[in-house]
C-alpha cells in the first residue's frame, strides 16, 4: 500500500484514538495501520492511543484530542474495547429513564423519558461518555468507529496470560457481544462503524494466521507488520465510501450562502 491517489481523505487531519494497536510506539510491529492509511489515502494522522487503554482511557485521549486540536480537525477514527473484554467490563445499558412532562400532540401527559447512561463502570456506559463528549465538540468532524479484531492467545509474563476469544471472560461474556455493543453505538450516535472484525479476515485462533500477529506462539493479540497492513487494506476501501468531514454542511447550517 504506497500510492496515494486522489480522494476526499487526500491532506485530510485524521485522530486516531484507541489502544495498544493504536499506539505509535508499534506494540508487536514495525509500522501501524494508521501508518499504511497515511501512504495510501495520504492522510495526516494525529495518534492518540495508548497501550493497555479501555474506553475509560479512550475519554482522556478525546479530552488531549480537543485541547490541542478543538478546530483543526477532520475526522476522528477510534479503535478500542479488547481491553474492556479482557478485564471483564459490565455492558450496562444505553438509557437511563426518569418520568417527565412532555406536550404530546397537544396533551401534556406523564412519559418515561430515556437519559444517557454515562456509568464508566459499565462498556456502555463508556462509550456513550465518549460519545457526547465528541459529538458536542466536534460536529463538522467524521467520527468512525471501529470493531475489535479477533483475539488470539497472549501471553505477556506473570498473571497477564489472556486466552483465545472461545473462552469468555469474567463475567461470562465472548468478545463477540462488545464487537456487538460497537456496532450498536452507531445507530445510538448517528456514525458509521467500519466492521474490522469480519472485513480484515485476521482469524488468529488458526494456526495459519499466526505469521499476521506478533508471535505466533505467544502473542496473537497484537498484529505484526502483514496484520496492520491487512487491516489497513480493509479500511482503505471502506474509507472511500465515507465523507472525510462534514465542513461544507456545517458552513451552510451556520448560514453559508448556497452555490
Amino acid at each position: 500500500m504506497t500510492s496515494t491517489f486522489q480522494s476526499q481523505w487526500l491532506g485530510r487531519k485524521v485522530a486516531f484514538l484507541g489502544d495498544s494497536i493504536t499506539d505509535a510506539v508499534h506494540v508487536g510491529t514495525t509500522r501501524n495501520y494508521w501508518q499504511f492509511l497515511q501512504e495510501s489515502l495520504g492522510i495526516e494522522p494525529l495518534v492518540y492511543g495508548i497501550n493497555g487503554h479501555t474506553w475509560c482511557g479512550v475519554f482522556q485521549q478525546a479530552e488531549k484530542l480537543y485541547a490541542e486540536h478543538p478546530g483543526d480537525l477532520d475526522a476522528i477514527i477510534v479503535f478500542a474495547g479488547t481491553n474492556d473484554f479482557c478485564i471483564g467490563t459490565p455492558l450496562g445499558d444505553w438509557y437511563d429513564y426518569d418520568a417527565q412532562e412532555v406536550n404530546y400532540h397537544g396533551k401534556v401527559s406523564v412519559r418515561p423519558r430515556r437519559l444517557f447512561n454515562t456509568d464508566d463502570s459499565t462498556f456502555r456506559g463508556r462509550i456513550n461518555r465518549v460519545m457526547q463528549f465528541l459529538k458536542t465538540r466536534f460536529p463538522a468532524q467524521q467520527i468512525i468507529l471501529l470493531t475489535m479484531i479477533h483475539r488470539g492467545f497472549a501471553e505477556f509474563g506473570g498473571d497477564n496470560i489472556q486466552p483465545e476469544e472461545s473462552f469468555p471472560n469474567d463475567c461470562g461474556l465472548y468478545v463477540d457481544s462488545y464487537v456487538e455493543v460497537i456496532k450498536e453505538a452507531g445507530n445510538v450516535w448517528a456514525v458509521p462503524v467500519i466492521d474490522l472484525n469480519a472485513l480484515s479476515g485476521l482469524f488468529p485462533t488458526a494456526a495459519v494466521y499466526g505469521k499476521y500477529f506478533h508471535n505466533a506462539d505467544n502473542d496473537r493479540l497484537h498484529p505484526a507488520i502483514g496484520g496492520h497492513c491487512r487491516m489497513a487494506q480493509a479500511l482503505h476501501y471502506q474509507l472511500l465510501a465515507l465523507p472525510s468531514n462534514f465542513s461544507e454542511a456545517s458552513q451552510l447550517a451556520d448560514g453559508g450562502s448556497e452555490q
